[in-house]
């Protein structure tokens, strides 16, 4: 290579070498002016994903919700109540055993089955237990005092509460009142309308199924013009009075606001549904009368959701309630009839048969997995009370579930052409009475299911 070719290449090699200085310096500035750039004042963010690796970053935009799991029905609870156990002389001696004991489960022999498929069952008692200690016999009418059997003989049914207040509860007076009350609660059961003492709740509390139901229990004062109150015309001592649950039917504003302070309270317990029980009404009258309507609708106004009432020894009309406002509806059956008792046709005035009728009312409370409950269903089984002679010649009183769907009540309930005959007679007087206000009711609450379904993105 001639010197002169030589000095070129030599030149052009440093003079590359010094524009390459040039550059890195001019790097080494930037970087430095600009840190965040090249050199992160952070540690680098590991990429979302990599080769043969999972990412463990969301693969969904950072505004994205999640998504809500489906709404489905979290739970179903069916409450079922029947009307009085009504224990007349020949109810109660129809219990009495050769050793002298009693059993009564000759009366819910055909019943039982139904009773246990609720649920919580309920039914109102209309005798006291007083025992035969205190200075009371067993009796019938006027007086009820009952063997403590019948307790066993509805626990044994499958009953999980009994009805305490009502216009017999004071028949044998403090004794009976208090009793009665440690009679039902050593057997297991819960009873309401009368308590032990002043400073508890008128209502209970059942979680049934996870459904919370608040439950409360009534009866009219007898006799409303006397100093304090007086069941079956039996003047209670002061502090009797404060252990049972009353209202005045002259005095009902005073049984307004009492309601309203139980269903603040009942609210305040964060109940799912608050079901009333009543005895009211006029005794042998098969349609509901103007105060049972009125107390009914305040009731209703208050947010009570289910009215079963008792007292009048027939069955009365089911009625569907709007409260005045429109928020609210009511399920009312304005009477149960009896469940059992010796008012026979040929022992009453009243020949039509209603007095042998009664019904098994159950309510059916749905609770969705969002925390909505509503009453999603209503039902009316017919009963009558079948007074015969058994296998030994004794005569008993079984209440006969009067239900369509077996064929054939004869072979069933072992009848006579004869009480097949009634017991069809029956079937038809209580459908009269109840069948359109249930249907009516049906319709209602199963086209409001439908509704909340929708509400809830079910459909």
């Amino acid at each position: 290579m001639s010197p002169r070719r030589r000095n070129h290449y030599h030149r052009n090699l440093t003079g590359l070498v010094i524009v390459l200085s040039l550059v890195l310096v001019g790097l080494i500035v930037l970087s430095a002016a600009l840190p965040g750039i090249l050199h992160p004042a952070t540690e680098p963010i590991e990429p979302s994903v990599s080769l043969g690796t999972e990412s463990t970053q969301p693969s969904i935009p950072p505004d994205t919700k999640p998504t809500q799991p489906p709404v489905t029905i979290e739970s179903a609870a069916t409450l079922a109540a029947t009307g009085d156990i009504l224990m007349h002389g020949p109810v109660i001696r129809s219990g009495l055993m050769p050793d002298g004991d009693y059993d009564f489960s000759s009366i819910f022999t055909y019943f039982a089955d139904y009773v246990t498929a609720a649920d919580y069952a309920v039914s109102n008692l209309e005798t006291t237990l007083a025992g035969l200690d205190n200075g009371y016999e067993y009796s019938g009418y006027p007086q009820f005092n009952c063997p403590d059997s019948i307790v066993s003989g509805l626990k044994n049914a499958g009953f999980d509460m009994l009805l305490t207040s009502n216009n017999h509860s004071y028949d044998t007076h403090s004794i009976g009142l208090r009793r009665t009350q440690q009679v039902i609660a050593n057997a297991g059961l819960s009873h309401l309308g009368t308590k032990p003492t002043a400073d508890e709740p008128n209502y209970l509390i059942a979680t049934v199924n996870g459904i919370r139901i608040g439950m409360l229990c009534y009866t009219y004062e007898t006799d409303p013009t006397a100093a304090g109150k007086s069941p079956n015309d039996h003047k209670m001592t002061p502090e009797d009075a404060q252990l049972i649950n009353t209202f005045d039917y002259s005095n009902l504003p005073l049984f307004y606001a009492e309601m309203a302070q139980n269903m603040e309270d009942l609210t305040a317990a964060e109940v799912d549904a608050v079901v009333m029980f009543i005895h009211w009404g006029s005794e042998y009258q098969t349609r509901q009368n103007a105060l049972q309507t009125e107390i009914a609708q305040n009731l209703c106004d208050l947010g009570v959701d289910v009215i079963v009432g008792g007292h009048p020894h027939v069955v009365q009309p089911v009625e569907l309630l709007t409260a005045a406002d429109g928020s609210h509806k009511t399920v009312c059956l304005y009477s149960m009839g009896n469940a059992v008792s010796n008012q026979r046709i040929s022992q009453m005035n009243l020949k039509t048969g209603h007095t042998e009728d009664g019904v098994l009312f159950s309510v059916t409370f749905t609770k969705y997995s969002d925390g909505t409950v509503i009453l999603s269903d209503a039902n009316l089984l017919p009963l009558w009370v079948n007074h015969r002679a058994n296998a030994q010649g004794k005569w008993i009183y079984p209440i006969l579930p009067l239900d369509k769907q077996i064929e054939d009540w004869k072979t069933q309930f072992d009848l006579t052409d004869t009480m097949l005959k009634n017991a069809q007679a029956s079937y038809d007087r209580t459908m009269a009475i109840v069948g359109d206000g249930i249907q009516q009711t049906q319709e209602y609450l199963a086209q409001q299911k439908a509704a909340t379904e929708a509400a809830l993105g079910m459909n």
